[in-house]
């Protein structure tokens, strides 16, 4: 397993004993105060993408949808705005 620099894989663990809606708000805290931090916001993106593996390994194809969307919003975000070296950061990690 990756090891993450942040507590995202906590929050969202957390979360997801809470169901669809507190994962939602989960990203919705933590995107909003974490998307202009491109290390921060490589580390969520990372998350989101293991998390939804892991429910789609498990199973629960509603959780993982959700970690999908999550993860295309977020991952759309990050291309969309990191340039340069934030842009290489992100790339080689999540690469």
């Amino acid at each position: 397993m990756e090891e993450f620099t942040t507590t995202f894989w906590s929050d969202f663990t957390i979360a997801d004993a809470f169901g669809i809606n507190a994962v939602k708000d989960t990203f919705k805290r933590a995107f909003e105060e974490w998307k202009d931090d491109y290390r921060y916001l490589t580390d969520l993106v990372s998350v989101l993408n293991h998390k939804c593996w892991q429910h789609y390994e498990n199973g629960n194809a509603k959780m993982s949808q959700l970690y999908q969307e999550l993860y295309y919003e977020a991952d759309g975000y990050a291309l969309d705005n990191l340039k340069g070296e934030e842009f290489d950061y992100y790339w080689k990690k999540l690469d």
